[in-house]
């Protein structure tokens, strides 16, 4: 396996000095929670400041999360100094706020710890180019990259001793990890995206979904039987000609993303939701007895939802204009991070939030 020095020196000078600014944010505790929020979210706090910070995952020992942040605002958010010329990955302590750089080179996401805390996951688009990699035309609407160039590496806490995890031609990204090691992932090594599972050192690979359409950021119930996951499926044959048009030119359309379920070997599946909408990011409530996602079913605005998989009830868990997404249960089923807008210094601004969870 290639092993690349990913973090580079003057770089993490800076990362370093960013994290000790960014610490003395969190000091002041604000309580972000509205009241319509309060049956399940209590001692709502902001752990980022500017910039878009996002998919933040927990580490085992629910001390720190692991996200990806593009465009670092600091101060008042007038101050701009760019960390990176794209996503990269950090990792952030969950009490004094500080981050950590881990890679500063060509384009990530989608990073993940492993269960003994000794290495973390990511996808990156470095070993094609330490530049980013160019954004989709967005004449053809709003469209997601699927990059050729993203294999998924396994890291050192801090970025070095870096493994390619998935050297094959074509896109291999979204990995999220079970707590005994089971590793997911989106690749489109079989000519379409599906999910895969491997162990963490890439071996024993098997397929997980097998119909047309994009499938993808799956994630393992706290038991590691079940993955849920979002998924394209179509109403017409014109619109899977349109799918298959866009993956020719590695792009997905995400305005219609329904939510799956099956056992973790991708037996006794089954769809969740089915309201036309963008349906995304679903993780486990702490007992595996519902999810929550991100939907805009509420006219436009991304909220987080929950959904009793026995019953398919649904109930909105947060409410406040613009986005909210990327919900994660700490390991220990007391509290939930997320991504926000709320509280934005600037327009466009996306932070981590962390809250006390009420079942």
């Amino acid at each position: 396996m290639a092993r690349v020095p990913l973090v580079l020196t003057g770089g993490r000078t800076l990362l370093l000095i960013l994290g000790a600014v960014l610490a003395t944010g969190c000091t002041t505790y604000v309580d972000h929670t509205r009241p319509a929020e309060r049956a399940h979210l209590s001692n709502m706090r902001q752990l980022t400041f500017g910039g878009t910070n996002a998919e933040a995952y927990w580490s085992f020992d629910d001390d720190e999360l692991i996200l990806q942040i593009t465009n670092k605002h600091l101060g008042s958010g007038t101050e701009t100094r760019g960390v990176a010329k794209c996503d990269q990955i950090f990792r952030l302590d969950v009490d004094s706020g500080e981050l950590t750089g881990i890679t500063d080179a060509g384009r990530t996401t989608c990073a993940f710890f492993t269960p003994d805390g000794d290495r973390v996951v990511f996808a990156s688009t470095h070993e094609s180019g330490l530049d980013c990699p160019p954004k989709a035309d967005k004449s053809q609407g709003y469209v997601w990259d699927v990059y050729d160039s993203y294999d998924v590496f396994s890291a050192d806490p801090d970025g070095g001793n870096l493994v390619n995890l998935t050297a094959t031609p074509g896109y291999d990204a979204e990995a999220t990890i079970s707590r005994d090691g089971r590793l997911v992932f989106t690749s489109l090594r079989s000519g379409d995206l599906e999910l895969w599972t491997m162990d963490l050192d890439g071996g024993n690979l098997h397929q997980v979904t097998d119909r047309p359409g994009y499938d993808g950021g799956a994630f393992f119930n706290n038991a590691g039987t079940q993955i849920v996951w979002r998924s394209t499926r179509f109403d017409s044959p014109q619109e899977l000609d349109e799918y298959w048009e866009l993956i020719a030119n590695r792009l997905v359309k995400p305005a219609k993303l329904e939510l799956w379920i099956a056992d973790a070997d991708g037996s006794n599946m089954r769809q969740l939701t089915d309201n036309s909408q963008a349906n995304f990011a679903p993780f486990f409530t702490p007992d595996d007895q519902s999810i929550v996602f991100a939907s805009n079913l509420g006219g436009g605005f991304f909220d987080l939802w929950m959904m009793d998989l026995a019953t398919g009830e649904l109930e909105q868990i947060t409410h406040t204009p613009g986005f909210e997404s990327f919900p994660m249960f700490s390991w220990d089923g007391e509290r939930i991070a997320f991504t926000s807008g709320r509280s934005a210094a600037q327009r466009g601004d996306l932070n981590v939030f962390v809250a006390d969870w009420t079942p």
